[in-house]
């Protein structure tokens, strides 16, 4: 095996496959001046104190110290060249992309043409305060039903009251767009009845829908709430026991993107390959939902110049300021990012972060922004406005009609859903030693290329498209986040 990667010509350092140690030769005939741990950067030639570092072709950061051949670049002689206002400018690009697919899986046709990839039972509570109470109801349902032990999902949160102004409008919109997400045979809207998410107010804005698959109640409002909402879950389990999955092409799928505990291995192995598969599927007229805007900063241009006209690249540079400005706004700096864990894997600026996140969509064209809980409408790639957060993330994309998350990770995570998440390891080493959490190792892309990785990925896509189950289904792992920036009453 080799030992170090070199991703583009043009680039300034190298990527350790595995550790290294001082005194070690490695490829390119450079003798190591210190210990360099796996997926962590090598100085190619001498650098001195104010250097521009290239990786992936562009600019991660500047030197700090001047560096020489064979020494470790890292957090230390190493600084991010972000500033908060840069400018910005519209220079169209596009590139040869992976070709379309005639690859077909199996689900569930909706009345509103959407497909599901599952076809269960979700509960929603529109405030905090009945939790309790829905998670009573899943566990009483389940206990007449064991068949259904993973196929009921639960949306609960803290919030629904005691809000105010974009706060309550967007708990309000995500939990609408879990409710419609068409991996939901039924959803069951659960509400206290004191609570300023007023469940009338909530049912009278949710936008169209099959009302044979919706139900919704007041626990103020019966005697019996655990009870009366088996019976709603029931009436729900009724209508949608008897869909049958159906063959569909790829133009059904609907591809949420996530990666967290990223490492130096992220933008050259998991990432890559994720975007290649992302180009197939919106080549065939699939949609992709590309979220994390705090994680497209230092990278942002990139994205700009694939938009698919100026409109769009002014609503990517909307995207972009109006999150810099929640930031100021709360007087934090915005490139406060990689985080530790990002940090221990090898990732030194958020520039070298953005620019390894963002190729999970590809070289896709920037065909749509979204706002919180905005559904998508068209096919390709949409960005969605929030946070890098892993449970946030997932959710927006969950609201925004994702029936599928492609999360992955360099550092591991057991975290799982409302809907499926496959879990891409960039490492052996962590798809080893965590094979309960891990559904692909992309480092394959090393031993194999990208052809072979590409394809099986797209396949093992499609089996959980059509029903096998993934590592986070297996140990229950489903989960919501809300995102909040206000005031609490």
């Amino acid at each position: 095996m080799k030992d170090t990667i070199l991703i583009d010509k043009n680039d300034d350092v190298l990527i350790a496959l595995h550790d290294l140690v001082k005194g070690q030769k490695v490829d390119e005939d450079i003798v190591l001046l210190e210990d360099i741990k796996q997926a962590h950067k090598i100085a190619r030639h001498d650098m001195k104190k104010g250097h521009k570092v290239i990786k992936y072709g562009h600019v991660i950061g500047e030197l700090t110290s001047d560096v020489k051949k064979g020494m470790w670049i890292h957090s230390h002689n190493l600084v991010t060249t972000l500033n908060e206002s840069p400018s910005y400018t519209y220079s169209k690009h596009t590139f040869e992309l992976e070709k379309p697919s005639k690859k077909t899986f199996k689900g569930y046709v909706r009345k509103d043409g959407r497909v599901g990839i599952r076809n269960d039972l979700f509960i929603i509570s529109t405030v905090g305060c009945v939790n309790s109470i829905v998670a009573e109801i899943k566990n009483e349902f389940i206990r007449k039903h064991p068949e259904m032990s993973n196929r009921v999902k639960i949306a609960t949160h803290p919030y629904g009251c005691s809000q105010l102004g974009d706060d309550f409008s967007i708990t309000r919109h995500i939990l609408q767009g879990l409710a419609l997400n068409p991996n939901a045979g039924g959803s069951l809207i659960v509400g206290l009845g004191c609570e300023n998410n007023r469940l009338s107010e909530f049912m009278d804005s949710l936008p169209s829908h099959d009302e044979s698959r919706i139900r919704s109640f007041q626990a103020q409002d019966v005697e019996d709430e655990v009870s009366y909402g088996v019976k709603l879950l029931e009436e729900l389990y009724d209508n949608m026991i008897n869909d049958i999955r159906v063959e569909c092409g790829l133009d059904k799928l609907v591809l949420g993107l996530k990666c967290g505990g990223s490492d130096g291995f992220s933008g050259i192995t998991a990432n890559p390959l994720l975007g290649r598969v992302s180009e197939i599927i919106g080549q065939s007229g699939g949609k992709i939902l590309l979220t994390e805007v705090p994680e497209m900063f230092g990278a942002e241009q990139i994205l700009m110049n694939r938009a698919k006209d100026e409109a769009s690249y002014k609503k990517i540079v909307a995207l972009i300021e109006n999150f810099k400005a929640y930031y100021k706004a709360n007087h934090q700096v915005c490139y406060e990012n990689p985080s530790p864990g990002n940090k221990d894997g090898g990732i030194t600026t958020l520039e070298e972060k953005s620019l390894g996140c963002i190729q999970k969509a590809g070289n896709l064209e920037v065909e749509d922004t979204l706002d919180y809980a905005d559904r998508v409408k068209v096919n390709g790639l949409s960005l969605v406005n929030g946070p890098g957060n892993d449970i946030v993330a997932g959710t927006n994309v969950a609201a925004a009609g994702a029936t599928l998350l492609c999360f992955t990770t360099g550092r591991g995570t057991p975290y799982g859903s409302i809907i499926p998440t496959i879990k891409i390891a960039t490492n052996h080493r962590l798809a080893k030693n965590k094979a309960k959490w891990i559904d692909f190792d992309a480092e394959a892309v090393f031993d194999e290329g990208f052809e072979k990785p590409t394809q099986d990925l797209l396949d093992l896509i499609l089996a959980i498209c059509s029903g096998q189950a993934t590592k986070a289904d297996e140990n229950g792992n489903s989960q919501i986040a809300i995102f909040k920036q206000g005031v609490t009453l």
